[in-house]
């Protein structure tokens, strides 16, 4: 038969891991399918021309926030022009939600609910007629009769039994590999959906070990280990990072997501052997209003975060990209800048400002209406206003969230802001002001050149600190000139002096 999981990524560049996950353990099995990948930058006609013309016997199609709408697309019309292909969905957006899904699309045959590598296993063995639907865990259907069917869930996978999912580097070369070493958290954030998987596993380090090795035979440029909080256990993680520095090909980067305040002094003894780009650490700090950390049942420390950053920092050879959430219960406008300023100051190489979204099946969505969470009726179900920050002040932080993207993570102009920043009192401000100059230039709704953005900082600076205006109009040259590798004067700088000496 000819079985095709259909994956619909949101970057060219990205991979999905759960369609080669699925492949990989019943190829281990026996059982064979084709994975087709395609974006949401493709229109759906061609999506669906694509899947039609592999004349799938039957469609499978992993269901994520940002595919969601695409996927609920193409199954409509597929079932459309092919009726007799069972279609099944799973994933996170539909885990939680199957019997409401089901009785939405009846022209899917089923929905596989949470883990999904024994219940697709196990559907390839119904297809080939060697079991019977109602044998199979964890999948939902609907019967003739409009009845819905959830089966009982399947015991967790063992992630050894999980052999390495890519055997064709050639499909996925200039791509992001993705990788497991482990699944489930051992916290409870409220708005995550990793908090509700308990059954914490880890793959045995051999086996991850063997798996490092062929990404480092085929110099894979960069593998991200999708492990929720990498470091929950100290002594492995110290010995996957003793592996990875022993065993650098001087090629590939490892990209991990760590609690920032649980590295240990072991730990950065050998961290700080690495070679610059080796490993790449992504930290959630998220807030730093203590009230909202006990809201959300995180269990982290600020301060070793703090500090544990800044060490890092200091060591020069690690990227650091730390995430903040605005939306979040109990932390207001002026609480959020704060968060903000706290964050920005610990100078990270990339700052990302999110914003809360309310997922499926979360504790934050059973609180939604206690906390006033007012988010989006279609995916992401981003937050839009809650009892501490209106819609208009969501707003701004949305201008500060593109203004952050554009100067301090772009590293366009890093002398300048350092510079400007002395006009204000607060970061936020800083970026907040930038954004005003580039709406009101109507940079915003368009995508604006580099000379533009570069100019946005000049009337930033010019409307804050007149006093100091010639030596921001120097350094900004500078940094446009090492930014372009070039050796010119900015034409703009020269019209604003020709207008100060005429007035």
């Amino acid at each position: 038969m000819n079985i095709v999981i259909a994956a619909i990524n949101s970057k060219y560049i990205h991979t999905c891991l759960s369609a080669y996950s699925l492949k990989g353990y019943a190829a281990k099995a026996g059982k064979h399918c084709n994975v087709v990948e395609f974006t949401i930058n493709q229109s759906r006609e061609k999506i669906l021309a694509d899947i039609f013309r592999m004349n799938p016997d039957v469609l499978f199609m992993p269901c994520y926030i940002w595919n969601i709408e695409y996927v609920t697309d193409i199954i409509t019309e597929f079932g459309k022009i092919n009726p007799s292909v069972p279609i099944w969905v799973g994933g996170p957006e539909i885990s939680y939600r199957a019997q409401s899904f089901l009785e939405d699309y009846p022209q899917i045959e089923g929905v596989i609910i949470g883990e999904g590598e024994k219940p697709f296993l196990e559907l390839l063995r119904f297809y080939d007629r060697e079991c019977s639907l109602f044998e199979i865990p964890s999948i939902g259907y609907m019967l003739e009769n409009g009845k819905i069917v959830i089966n009982k869930a399947a015991a967790p996978v063992n992630m050894d039994d999980i052999p390495m999912l890519y055997n064709n580097f050639d499909e996925v070369e200039h791509k992001i590999l993705y990788y497991e070493s482990s699944r489930g958290c051992p916290y409870y954030c409220s708005y995550c959906l990793s908090s509700l998987d308990k059954n914490l596993r880890f793959k045995s380090l051999d086996k991850v070990y063997e798996d490092i090795d062929v990404f480092l035979e085929h110099k894979v440029p960069l593998v991200k280990f999708v492990d929720r909080t990498f470091n929950c256990d100290a002594g492995r993680a110290l010995s996957i990072w003793k592996y990875i520095y022993e065993h650098d090909n001087n090629i590939t980067s490892f990209h991990f997501e760590i609690a920032g305040d649980l590295l240990k002094e072991e730990q950065f003894e050998v961290l700080s052997k690495m070679r610059e780009g080796l490993v790449q650490f992504e930290i959630g700090v998220q807030t730093t209003n203590f009230e909202t950390i006990r809201e959300i049942q995180r269990n982290t420390s600020i301060g070793r975060i703090e500090d544990n950053v800044l060490r890092i920092k200091e060591m020069n050879n690690i990227h650091q990209h730390l995430d903040l959430i605005a939306g979040l219960p109990y932390e207001d406008y002026d609480s959020f800048k704060e968060s903000f300023s706290d964050v920005y100051a610990l100078e990270p190489d990339m700052l990302q400002v999110g914003f809360l979204k309310v997922l499926n099946g979360s504790k934050m969505q059973q609180m939604a209406l206690e906390y006033g969470l007012i988010y989006t009726s279609r995916p992401p179900y981003e937050v839009m206003q809650t009892r501490w920050i209106s819609y208009a002040k969501m707003l701004e932080i949305k201008l500060v969230a593109d203004m952050v993207d554009i100067y301090y993570n772009s590293k366009l102009c890093p002398k300048t802001l350092k510079m400007l920043e002395n006009a204000f009192e607060m970061p936020f401000d800083m970026f907040l002001h930038i954004a005003s100059c580039y709406v009101r230039l109507g940079y915003l709704d368009r995508s604006s050149a580099k000379m533009e953005k570069f100019k946005v900082l000049y009337e930033t600076a010019r409307q804050c600190d007149v006093d100091h205006f010639s030596d921001y109009s120097i350094v900004l040259n500078e940094d446009f000139n090492k930014n372009e590798n070039r050796n010119i004067r900015l034409s703009f700088l020269d019209e604003y002096t020709t207008q100060r000496s005429i007035s």
